[in-house]
């Protein structure tokens, strides 16, 4: 083996110099449904416990000693190779050997050490197939599927026997079972994997991977002051999971009062205290989605504009739909229906402005239906002459997506009566709960787009209710709070709502002056959330790149 030369650290820690770096570099990661502002990832500390590593194994995390080797992988230890054979003979807990597969890297137990398997063998089962058992302080790893990429490395406690879905090393004289363990976690093995549709390592190209190796002894401090830092990592990733609780209670809380109050003198105070800390108070996507969230609880509250006495009162209004659908009914267009009652809202009723009423949806829709679901293929139609059918995915929250949808096969005839017009409304139907009755208001859409039997349509009586407005309801406060509980299913996977619920909805309705002030009022401030939510997503990108720089700069 050649002598490596010595490095030299630069001055400063850019381990502990850059603490405020590493724990703010948030990475917001994106969820489905409603409601859903993603979650945040401590990338920062992550990029640091990489840096730790890279730093250990390079001889850059202490002064380095004299004895550094070049060498590599293959030159470590030896390949402790994976055995495969019959369930039926790996047995339960409790027998000699323990028999660890990639699902054991995944126990509590064993997030370094393997202490315990799911499964054990016996040395005579061992003996009688010829099983390989390897001691203790071989570092093992997943060598096949997507598990590589989790880079997984755990130490074996006891005599093992690995399925062939792993491999290891056996460390041999002169290297720590620890060490071996920094340099295999420092190195990102889906770099080497081959294959594409099941990806693999080959130990012939780990072996020639270019590692460094220091003495015993100074494989043992390194290892220790790896240790400390990977424990500061900690203390410092918990910190941020519990300050960042901290502030989304702190904001719900906040937020909360402004739904909450019942005089204009009490909510104005609350906006004060809200307004007085609001650059420390929406700093995350999470914070802003609330933020949002409440805007719209409060427009449907009637809270966000003030009330005008000189609008034509609601009572008008429900009358004037009122003859509208008798005449439709009269002409055969729709069916007769009785007028639906409000009881269990009573309470949300008498917390409106006097002049709103709190109305079922089916006593404002003339017509209510749904699709149907042809056997089509998974492209989408290509152009305007293609008919499609309109996936749920096209149905957003307050967001219509044309472009989910499926062509409609050539032998299929079409069905114009399902064909989604603007101004329509549409209700996600059945699904994972998080994806039912989710909804949007249709404002342009290309021709030939049919709705599925998954979605459901509806149209509202022609009597100057604001259609927007009536979105903007069914995304927000009581509305959507009754559509939450009315979804039915046996598994949260599988998932409905039925018409008759949906008729039953509680809307809060306002004048319809009224009604198109409060939809301009949510536009202005949704497009200021949004404008807040760009600057925080560009701040958040400058973080992260920062992180990715200082640990560019300490390894080269």
């Amino acid at each position: 083996m050649a002598t490596q030369p010595r490095h030299s650290r630069a001055g400063g820690n850019p381990v502990t110099d850059n603490l405020d770096v590493w724990t703010s570099a948030l990475l917001t990661k994106s969820t489905a449904g409603r409601g859903s502002n993603g979650r945040l990832e401590a990338y920062g500390i992550k990029r640091l416990r990489e840096l730790i590593l890279e730093l250990a194994v390079r001889g850059k995390l202490l002064p380095q000693g004299d004895k550094w080797e070049q060498t590599c992988l293959g030159e470590l230890g030896d390949w402790a190779v994976g055995s495969g054979f019959p369930k039926n003979a790996q047995g339960s807990e409790g027998l000699e050997i323990l028999f660890a597969k990639v699902s054991d890297m995944n126990s509590p137990e064993n997030t370094k050490f393997i202490v315990t398997t799911n499964h054990t063998i016996s040395e005579a089962t061992a003996t009688e197939l010829r099983v390989n058992i390897h001691v203790p302080g071989t570092v093992i790893f997943p060598k096949i599927g997507g598990a590589i990429a989790t880079n997984k490395r755990r130490i074996l406690t006891r005599p093992t026997a690995i399925d062939n879905n792993c491999l290891g090393i056996t460390p041999k004289d002169g290297v720590t079972s620890d060490w071996l363990y920094l340099v295999l976690s420092s190195i990102d093995f889906a770099k080497y994997q081959a294959g594409t549709s099941v990806p693999a390592l080959s130990q012939g190209t780990l072996a020639k991977i270019s590692v460094s190796l220091p003495g015993q002894a100074e494989q043992h401090r390194i290892v220790a002051k790896v240790d400390e830092l990977m424990a500061l990592c900690d203390q410092l990733e918990q910190q941020q999971t519990d300050s960042i609780a901290a502030h989304q209670t702190l904001v719900a809380t906040l937020l909360g009062t402004l739904t909450r109050v019942e005089s204009q003198q009490e909510f104005s105070a609350a906006w004060a205290r809200i307004a007085s800390h609001f650059d420390t108070l929406f700093t995350t996507e999470a914070s802003i989605g609330q933020l949002k969230q409440t805007l719209l609880q409060l427009a449907v509250m009637g809270k966000l504009v003030p009330q005008d006495p000189n609008d034509e009162p609601v009572a008008i209004l429900l009358e004037r739909v009122s003859e509208i659908k008798a005449g439709l009914a009269k002409e055969g267009k729709i069916q007769n229906q009785k007028g639906l009652s409000i009881k269990e809202q009573q309470s949300t009723s008498n917390q409106l402005p006097s002049n709103w009423r709190l109305v079922c949806l089916g006593d404002l829709v003339s017509v209510m239906d749904a699709g149907w679901s042809p056997a089509c293929q998974p492209e989408p139609s290509p152009n305007d002459e293609v008919w499609g059918v309109l996936k749920t995915t096209a149905v957003q929250v307050m967001q219509y997506l044309q472009e989910e949808n499926k062509a409609l096969p050539h032998n299929k005839e079409q069905k114009p009566q399902y064909a989604v017009k603007a101004g329509d409304i549409l209700i996600t139907r059945a699904g994972p709960k998080n994806r039912v009755a989710i909804s949007c208001l249709v404002e342009t859409t290309r021709p030939k787009l049919m709705i599925s039997d998954k979605i459901i349509r509806l149209h509202l009586v022609e009597a100057g209710i604001y259609e927007r407005y009536i979105s903007l309801c069914l995304n927000a406060g009581v509305t959507a709070e009754y559509l939450e509980a009315s979804k039915s299913g046996m598994a949260e996977s599988q998932m409905n709502i039925s018409q008759d619920k949906l008729r039953l909805a509680p809307i809060p309705l306002c004048p319809i002056n009224e009604q198109h002030r409060i939809v301009a009022k949510v536009d202005e401030l949704m497009a200021l959330c949004d404008a807040l939510k760009a600057r925080l997503a560009d701040a958040q990108t400058t973080q992260l790149h920062l992180a990715d720089a200082i640990v560019e700069q300490a390894v080269c």
